[in-house]
């Protein structure tokens, strides 16, 4: 039996070639499906209460997900994606936001969050808890699909978070100058 080496060397060739676009295309897809915020949380001092390290992933993943949805909210111009995840002065703000933005007609967004939260309160009966963030985000106004404003910020948040049904509820997010 004769064997072709050329053929061999070409279709080996072909796969490696291929095996490369593939991890190149599903590295890339992977890094643009996760612009999702970046939140780390230091509970170390909490007080009066330690807050539980099941309680910590819970507040992470909640945090994470109400920033994703506040984006999604303000680049939709809907208060819609919010999902409950925001209560009180919280959704009242965010809601008006979106009305003032359909107004006026821009979008904005929140792109490259990260979110440090260190753990200031942990109410005695697990029922609120206050968090400092220090948030990092580049934050773009849009106009008729045309960027109007485009800020890289570094802003301090004072956070109240609840516990709802089945997950934390932001109740306050206030800007403050500093800690």
């Amino acid at each position: 039996m004769k064997t072709d080496f050329r053929y061999m060397e070409h279709h080996s060739q072909v796969r490696v070639i291929a095996t490369i676009v593939l991890v190149l295309l599903s590295s890339s897809a992977l890094f643009a499906a996760d612009n999702s915020p970046q939140v780390t949380l230091d509970a170390s001092k909490a007080g009066p209460r330690s807050v539980e390290v099941l309680t910590q992933r819970a507040i992470v993943r909640d945090y994470k997900f109400a920033w994703t949805n506040l984006d999604a909210a303000l680049e939709s111009n809907s208060a819609s994606p919010l999902n409950g995840l925001f209560a009180g002065t919280a959704n009242d703000w965010l809601r008006q936001a979106v009305s003032s933005q359909q107004r006026s007609g821009i979008i904005s967004r929140y792109l490259n969050q990260r979110h440090k939260l260190d753990a200031i309160f942990y109410a005695p009966a697990g029922d609120v808890i206050e968090l400092h963030d220090t948030a990092e985000y580049d934050f773009e106004i849009h106009d008729g699909g045309k960027t109007i404003h485009n800020d890289h910020a570094i802003v301090h948040y004072v956070v109240l978070m609840t516990p709802g049904a089945d997950r934390w509820v932001v109740r306050q997010l206030q800007a403050v100058p500093q800690f």
